[in-house]
């Protein structure tokens, strides 16, 4: 596997009693102990180390796990990283990204393409481009999460059968859902979205792209994509059902709850899967489930005002 030396193998956690409330059991994915404290340091390891030898600078948009992980891909390779990021990307995101080395450039999201900057930057340092989500060498590495699923199902003796992920472009359900239904194909497999940016779920209705409501605020600054990708959106098709909304209150009494009944830590975008669980949208007569707690770069204020809301129970 081109890039097991560079990521860690996250466990599958669960809570008796986070089992008791919803009864039934619910079994995570600690994808936020990931190194950079996101899943997407997969698809990014996957498309820096598949470089080839001549390339020596690479150019990412990113509301930050991307980033991060573009930076941290680069630099364990040694090429040069320039990221673009909006103005309003958390504090935590932006320093993380810097502190691997990479160049930022910040840019307004809701004025400025990030596609028209990063075209533009690529060209100028004749750079290779590597996009967060419509990109098959990352829906590739993100799909790896799937593979180690499968491995850590069979050892727990566990098949859910649906499967909550986190969905903005569809980069990680894309490429996780290949690899599960290579093995499960009858497993369930829901996208859960932020209120108003709840794209991919829409998509699917009317079996076509459409856009997100994207002059709305949202917390979840990581899955607040306007609309899904070519290549994504064509995989989902074939592989999702379904699919979950989630309003900001809810995800910040899941941050809570989370934290409360199994002492880790998610940024929003981390935990719509698990909120989508905690308020019952999943396909009935599900009695095992599985979410993906994709992300943990929160910033102090928000991981507090969540801890201020309080959890579930």
């Amino acid at each position: 596997n081109l890039i097991q030396p560079y990521i860690v193998r996250t466990p599958i956690i669960e809570s008796p009693r986070i089992n008791e409330f919803l009864d039934r059991r619910l079994l995570i994915k600690a994808e936020c102990l990931q190194y950079t404290g996101s899943f997407k340091l997969r698809g990014a390891s996957n498309a820096v180390w598949g470089l080839d030898h001549k390339t020596d600078h690479v150019v990412a948009f990113s509301s930050g796990n991307h980033a991060q992980g573009v930076a941290r891909a680069a630099a364990t390779r040694g090429v040069k990283a320039t990221i673009v990021m909006p103005e309003d990307t958390p504090k935590t995101k932006l320093e993380g990204t810097k502190a691997y080395g990479a160049d930022v450039v910040t840019y307004d999201r809701y004025s400025q393409s990030r596609e028209a900057i990063g075209d533009q930057l690529s060209k100028k340092f004749n750079a290779n481009l590597i996009k967060p989500y419509d990109d098959i060498r990352v829906i590739t590495g993100q799909g790896t999460i799937g593979l180690e699923l499968m491995e850590q199902l069979s050892e727990i003796d566990a098949i859910p059968e649906t499967i909550l992920c986190c969905c903005g472009g569809g980069g990680l359900i894309a490429g996780l859902s290949i690899a599960v239904h290579s093995k499960f194909p009858s497993v369930k497999i829901w996208p859960a979205e932020p209120k108003f940016y709840d794209d991919t779920k829409r998509s699917l209705a009317k079996g076509r792209i459409v856009r997100a409501e994207t002059k709305k605020l949202s917390i979840c600054d990581a899955i607040v994509t306007p609309q899904p990708g070519n290549l994504t959106f064509a995989i989902n098709q074939r592989h999702l059902t379904g699919g979950a909304v989630i309003d900001d209150e809810t995800t910040l009494k899941t941050i809570a709850t989370v934290f409360k009944h199994l002492k880790i830590v998610v940024e929003p975008g981390g935990a719509v899967a698990i909120a989508a669980a905690l308020t019952g949208q999943y396909p009935p007569n599900t009695k095992t489930l599985l979410a993906i707690a994709s992300g943990g770069n929160i910033d102090r204020e928000l991981f507090k005002k969540a801890l201020d809301i309080g959890p579930f129970f």
